[in-house]
C-alpha cells in the first residue's frame, strides 16, 4: 500500500474512534436522563396518590415535585465532587461512577413500598434515592460533553458535542414512551397498583449496556496531554491550584455566563415538558395519555433537531443560534398556554413542539459553548459548576413555581411572564458574552484565565 493512503486511513480511524465515543456518550447520557426524567414524569402523574395520598390533587403534586426538586439540590454537590476528581484523574472514571450510581438508585426506586404499606418512610426513601440521582447527574453532564469536545476537529465541535445533549431528549422520549405504552396496555389503575415500577426496574438492564459502552472508550486526549504537562510542572516543584479554586479565581465570570445561558433553557424545558402534563391532567381534566403523547412526539422531533442546531453553531457561531432559541422561547411563552387550553390534541402538540424547537436551539450549541469557556485542568469543574448551579436555581423550582402560580392566580398568564423573564436573563447574558466558536481547547491558559487562541471565523470544515 502506498504512503498516500495513510492519511486517509488515519483520518478514517480517527473518525471511527470519535464516532465510538459519541455513541458511548449518547447511550450513557440517554440512560441517565431516562432515569432522571422517569422520576420527573412520575412526579407529575403517579407519585402524588402513592406517596402523598392525604392531599388534594394539586397539593399532592406540589409535594411530589418537592421530592423532585430535592434531587436538583444534590446536583451542584455532584458537580463539585465529580468536577474536582474529573479534572484530577480523568473524565472516563467519573462517568462510569455516575452511571452506576444513577442506575442503582433508579432500580431501587422501583422496589420502594408505598405510603399505604410503610407510611412516612415511603416518601423519605423516595427522597433519599432522588438525592442519589441528583448527585450522579450533577457529575454526568460535564464529563459526557468533555469527552467529545476535547477531541476531533474544533470546526465541528458544536455538532459532535451536541450528541450527548440529544441524550436528554432521547431519555425523555424513552421515559415518556415507557409510561405511555404501559398505560395503554394496563390502564391507569394497574399502573398505580404496580405497573409504575416496571420502567424503574428496567434501568438495571439499561445500566449493563451503558456500562459496557463506557468501559470501551478512551480517555480524552486533551486531558491526557494536560495531565502530563501538570505532572512535569509538579516534578519541577510548581504547585497547582485545585480545580475549584482555579475556577473561582480565574473563571468566575465564565461560570456566571454558563449559569446565565442555562436559565431560559432549563426553566422552559421543565415547564413545557413536565408541568404541561400536570396542567393538562389536573387543570384541563384531559387524559394522561393525551399529554404524554404530545410530549413524546415533540421530544422525538427535538432529538433530531439538537445536532442540527449544534452543526449550525459551527457555521454561524454559538451566540446567534442560542439567541434565536432564547428570544423565540420568550415570545412563544404567550401563545403556548392558549393553544394548550384549547384541549385539542393537534394544538397541544403544536404548542409543545414549537416550544421544544426553541429549546433545541439553545440546547444544541450549549455543550460546545460552555466547554469553550474553561481551561483543560478546570474545565470539568467549571462546566459542571456553572451548569448544575443554574439547574438548582432554574430547573429545580420551575415546576414548583408554575404550580404555585397556578394555585395563587388561577391563570397561566403569570407562568408565561415567568418564562419571558427567564428568556430575558439568558438573552442579556448572551449579549454580554463573547463568541467562543472555534477556540482551541488545548491553548487556553489554565493559570491566568486568558485565552491564547482567537475564535476561528472560517466556515466549519466538512471533515471530522
Amino acid at each position: 500500500m502506498s504512503d498516500s493512503t495513510t492519511p486517509a486511513t488515519t483520518g478514517s480511524a480517527r473518525s471511527e474512534r470519535l464516532a465510538g465515543v459519541v455513541g458511548a456518550s449518547l447511550i450513557g447520557t440517554t440512560i441517565e436522563w431516562y432515569d432522571f426524567f422517569l422520576y420527573t414524569l412520575a412526579s407529575a402523574t403517579i407519585f402524588a396518590p402513592l406517596f402523598f395520598p392525604d392531599s388534594d390533587p394539586l397539593t399532592g403534586t406540589l409535594l411530589s415535585f418537592l421530592t423532585y426538586t430535592i434531587g436538583f439540590a444534590a446536583r451542584p454537590i455532584g458537580a463539585l465532587v465529580f468536577g474536582h476528581y474529573g479534572d484530577r484523574i480523568g473524565r472516563k472514571k467519573l462517568l462510569i461512577l455516575s452511571l452506576v450510581m444513577m442506575g442503582g438508585a433508579t432500580t431501587l426506586i422501583g422496589c420502594i413500598p408505598t405510603y399505604s404499606t410503610i407510611g412516612i418512610a415511603a416518601p423519605l426513601l423516595l427522597t433519599a434515592l432522588r438525592i442519589v440521582q441528583g448527585f450522579a447527574l450533577g457529575g454526568e453532564w460535564g464529563g459526557a460533553v468533555l469527552l467529545i469536545s476535547e477531541r476531533g476537529n474544533p470546526k465541528r465541535r458544536g455538532f459532535w458535542s451536541s450528541w450527548p445533549q440529544g441524550g436528554a431528549a432521547l431519555g425523555f422520549v424513552l421515559a415518556a414512551g415507557a409510561l405511555t405504552v404501559l398505560t395503554d396496555v394496563w390502564g391507569a389503575d394497574t399502573i398505580l397498583a404496580y405497573g409504575w415500577r416496571i420502567p424503574f426496574l428496567l434501568s438495571a438492564a439499561l445500566l449493563g449496556t451503558g456500562l459496557w459502552m463506557r468501559l470501551s472508550i478512551e480517555e480524552s486526549p486533551v486531558f491526557q496531554q494536560a495531565l502530563a504537562e501538570a505532572d512535569a510542572r509538579k516534578a519541577e516543584g510548581v504547585k497547582e491550584s485545585t480545580p475549584l479554586l482555579a475556577v473561582l479565581r480565574h473563571h468566575w465570570r465564565d461560570v456566571l455566563v454558563a449559569m446565565g445561558v442555562r436559565i431560559a433553557e432549563n426553566i422552559s424545558f421543565y415547564v413545557i415538558g413536565t408541568f404541561v402534563i400536570t396542567y393538562c391532567v389536573a387543570v384541563l381534566k384531559l387524559s394522561q395519555k393525551t399529554a404524554l403523547n404530545a410530549v413524546l412526539i415533540a421530544a422525538t422531533i427535538e432529538f433530531a433537531l439538537i445536532p442540527a442546531f449544534g452543526a449550525l453553531s459551527d457555521r454561524i457561531g454559538r451566540k446567534p443560534v442560542y439567541l434565536f432559541g432564547a428570544i423565540g422561547m420568550g415570545v412563544w411563552a404567550w401563545p403556548f398556554f392558549t393553544l394548550v387550553g384549547t384541549k385539542s390534541f393537534p394544538m397541544i402538540l403544536l404548542a409543545v413542539t414549537v416550544g421544544l424547537v426553541f429549546h433545541a436551539a439553545m440546547y444544541g450549541p450549549q455543550a460546545a459553548f460552555v466547554s469553550e469557556l474553561f481551561g483543560t485542568r478546570m474545565r470539568y469543574s467549571g462546566a459542571s459548576i456553572g451548569a448544575q448551579f443554574a439547574s438548582l436555581a432554574a430547573g429545580a423550582p420551575a415546576p414548583l413555581i408554575a404550580v404555585a402560580l397556578l394555585k395563587s392566580y388561577g391563570s397561566s398568564t403569570p407562568i408565561s411572564l415567568y418564562l419571558t423573564i427567564a428568556s430575558a436573563i439568558t438573552v442579556i447574558t448572551l449579549l454580554v458574552a463573547k463568541e467562543t466558536r472555534g477556540r482551541d481547547l488545548t491553548t487556553i491558559t489554565p493559570t491566568s484565565g486568558t485565552r491564547t487562541a482567537a475564535p476561528d471565523t472560517t466556515p466549519a470544515a466538512v471533515e471530522a
